[in-house]
């Protein structure tokens, strides 16, 4: 008999069988939200010993009703999405997945970039309309040779950077977390911020959502950019910030963008972002193959089920909370 709960406050995968079979081995079950919204949080959330959660927000209201929260696992890489602060506070550890979907992002970001240098879009919705005319996609680059900046160097950045090289990219990067020597190291050249923004014939962006990277990417530095470049973001949708890229692409002031993220998650179809020729928009799906989502749903699974059987996870964001005596097993 299981006598524990994991609260699912959301998913977007078909099933949850195979966290259910994770986590039934240290006598848990999966408790499954209707629609993650706060009300409902708060109403489930005292029957909890944990929290799986993908996108929906697990607030401080949530963090702080969990009487019995033992742990709040993350189905993917960032955290923005919940309160790991109260969680901190309140000694809740906070897990997250940290390798997975490398290869998922990366191939979505160069498709993106793909499609963008040779008008892949622009071109199908014209000969969907009788338009079989080159000068459709006119003027268009070769991709050899041109410069590929990537903002955020971490694993997925560097996926990208070794994927891109293949396609005779020059890489630069920017990440002041990792050393020039390691970026030297994946045949790639450190450069500043403003060069990053400056020289890159297309900017793929790849940090995580931090305070500091909220609207990273502004008119300021859009302004940087070269009339023929593109911008990419298929990491967090705050850290560009949208009405200064619509700006951009209306003025010209870059050729065009494609994003995989945006705020709000779902944009109105009326938004105005949505109606430029020279916008690719996706639904925020680069994380998805069939392959990364069962690596997701487990690992994920894995990780709440370790703190719930005594042990420590494989993956956790807020690691000072294992010093308080309550964790001292965990160690």
């Amino acid at each position: 008999m299981s006598d524990k709960v994991v609260l699912v406050t959301d998913y977007t995968w078909p099933s949850t069988d195979p966290e259910a079979q994770v986590l039934e081995k240290v006598g848990a079950r999966l408790l499954v939200a209707k629609s993650g919204s706060e009300e409902e949080l708060l109403h489930l959330v005292a029957q909890a010993d944990a929290i799986l959660t993908c996108f929906a927000k697990v607030p401080a209201s949530v963090v702080r009703a969990g009487e019995k929260l033992q742990v709040i696992g993350r189905y993917g890489i960032g955290v923005d999405n919940i309160a790991v602060d109260e969680a901190t506070r309140l000694g809740i550890p906070v897990t997250n997945v940290p390798a997975y979907c490398l290869d998922e992002v990366a191939e979505h970001a160069m498709a993106m970039l793909l499609a963008l240098a040779r008008k892949i879009c622009r071109y199908d919705t014209a000969v969907r309309q009788g338009n079989w005319e080159l000068q459709t996609g006119m003027p268009m680059f070769r991709v050899h040779g041109r410069t590929l900046g990537i903002l955020g160097f971490g694993k997925i950045g560097q996926t990208m950077a070794a994927k891109a090289q293949a396609f005779g990219l020059r890489i630069i990067a920017y990440d002041p977390y990792i050393s020039p020597d390691v970026i030297r190291q994946k045949q790639a050249e450190p450069v500043t911020l403003e060069e990053l923004f400056a020289r890159s014939d297309f900017l793929s962006v790849h940090s995580p959502a931090t305070p500091e990277t909220q609207g990273l990417v502004n008119l300021e530095r859009l302004r940087l950019m070269k009339p023929t470049a593109f911008l990419i973001n298929a990491a967090r949708g705050a850290i560009v910030d949208q009405e200064a890229l619509l700006t951009a692409l209306e003025q010209n002031w870059i050729a065009g963008a494609a994003l995989d993220v945006f705020v709000p998650e779902r944009l109105p179809a009326s938004h105005p972002l949505l109606a430029l020729p020279n916008l690719i928009a996706t639904p925020h799906v680069a994380f998805y193959s069939e392959e990364s989502v069962l690596e997701l749903e487990i690992k994920a699974a894995e990780n709440v089920a370790a703190v719930l059987s005594g042990q420590r996870p494989a993956a956790i964001v807020n690691p000072e909370v294992l010093k308080l005596p309550r964790w001292a097993h965990l160690q």
